[in-house]
């Protein structure tokens, strides 16, 4: 035990335990107390890695993380190390871990993790969508009000974009979705990943809407959404295009660098704003 102590964020196996990390296993074994969002599921993974965990465990869920966050914080200024463990993935993403963090900073306590699998990069990746600018937006309002809402708020989002959905509301929020960013949007539906049903449908959104209303998909679900169509760039006019010309002038700029930013800001050919100034 040190002066303080120090709590760790483990990424944890989203199905598979052979995609735990050597540190993983180092740190759930070293841990003087270890948090998890489920007990039983712990004690499952600790099994089926062969790692004893000689530390104390203790429940934290979304049913009692404002209760325990205090009593974890008291034990990490004695000075002891706190491991956080979720279901699968990392801590905070989508699951409990924020409250704690965020208090163990505030108490002045180091906060480190052994980074692990994670449900957004892995179904981004298997989506064969666009995986160079996403957003991720978690859980999805559980009333369709709020649902529907949310969605139309997103639709002009041009990024990829990444969801967590539970399998009895995945037929509605596919409906939603593809009523939000149209049918023909590109999307692929995730579940079980790393599991041994592990499954990924690739298809327009209208279309994967009528897949899921056959048969509910079930398990565990990450859906990947292709973001939205760069708008169109509108042309301005030609009386606009060689004032702007003209104001640039004004300002000092020689006649061919005015046309040259003209064109670049309006995404059009130099010749093209040139030949409109010369007319």
């Amino acid at each position: 035990m040190s002066e303080v102590g120090r709590l760790v964020l483990l990424g944890a196996p989203l199905g598979n335990p052979a995609d735990a990390s050597g540190r993983f296993r180092d740190l759930l074994g070293a841990a003087d107390v270890v948090a998890a969002e489920d007990t039983r599921r712990l004690t499952r993974l600790a099994r089926d890695l062969g790692v004893s965990v000689p530390g104390r465990i203790v429940s934290y869920f979304e049913g009692n993380e404002e209760r325990r966050t205090p009593e974890l914080v008291e034990v990490l200024a004695a000075g002891y190390t706190v491991a956080l463990v979720t279901d699968g993935g990392m801590p905070s993403v989508s699951d409990p871990g924020y409250r704690l963090v965020r208090a163990a900073i505030d108490a002045g306590v180091p906060v480190t993790a052994a980074p692990g699998p994670s449900a957004v990069t892995t179904a981004l990746a298997l989506s064969g969508l666009p995986c160079d600018r996403f957003c991720f937006e978690g859980f999805l309002p559980r009333s369709p009000g709020g649902r529907r809402s949310r969605l139309r708020a997103l639709a002009a989002e041009e990024r990829t974009l990444v969801l967590f959905e539970a399998p009895h509301r995945i037929t509605g929020a596919l409906a939603d979705l593809a009523a939000a960013f149209g049918p023909d949007r590109p999307a692929a539906l995730c579940r079980e990943l790393t599991k041994t049903y592990e499954e990924v449908v690739r298809r327009p959104l209208g279309e994967l809407a009528e897949w899921a209303a056959e048969g509910e998909p079930r398990g565990e679900i990450t859906l990947v959404v292709a973001g939205a169509p760069a708008a169109a760039a509108v042309r301005p006019d030609d009386d606009t295009l060689r004032a702007a010309v003209a104001a640039r002038e004004a300002a000092g700029l020689s006649r061919r660098d005015a046309i040259t930013e003209v064109a670049t800001e309006h995404g059009l050919r130099r010749r093209e704003v040139y030949a409109v100034v010369h007319e």
